[in-house]
């Protein structure tokens, strides 16, 4: 027997489908994956911010102000906050006082972006 390495059918992995003359069967749907335990990421920091409006404004607009200019906003008086997480939209709220301190009464959250969290 020569040095040389032999290779037999098994030792080759190929992808059945580059080679089939007619298409593949519709392979079956994978089964559902089972529920994990997200209370590891409950005790995660996050950052939450509140965006009251925004403007868009030019360089040289911003350069041009001075003390007591006003910037006009995108939003209504009245009209809730965007409720940030980690730059994320997680909801909308409205500004509220509490003992003294500012929060946030929540009115509405992104319900999408709470799926798959634990907590």
């Amino acid at each position: 027997m020569s040095e040389e390495t032999l290779l037999l059918d098994d030792d080759l992995l190929m992808d059945d489908d580059l080679f089939a003359d007619e298409p593949a069967a519709p392979k079956s749907e994978p089964a559902p994956r089972p529920q994990r335990d997200m209370q590891f990421f409950s005790h995660l920091p996050v950052q939450v911010s509140l965006e009251l409006a925004s403007a868009e404004l030019s360089l040289g607009e911003l350069m041009a102000m001075g003390e007591g200019d006003i910037v006009a906003l995108d939003r209504m008086v009245g009209e809730p906050l965007d409720l940030r997480v980690n730059g994320t939209l997680l909801g909308r709220g409205e500004v509220v006082e509490v003992n003294g301190r500012y929060g946030v009464r929540l009115l509405e959250v992104e319900a999408s972006k709470l799926s798959g969290m634990g907590g």
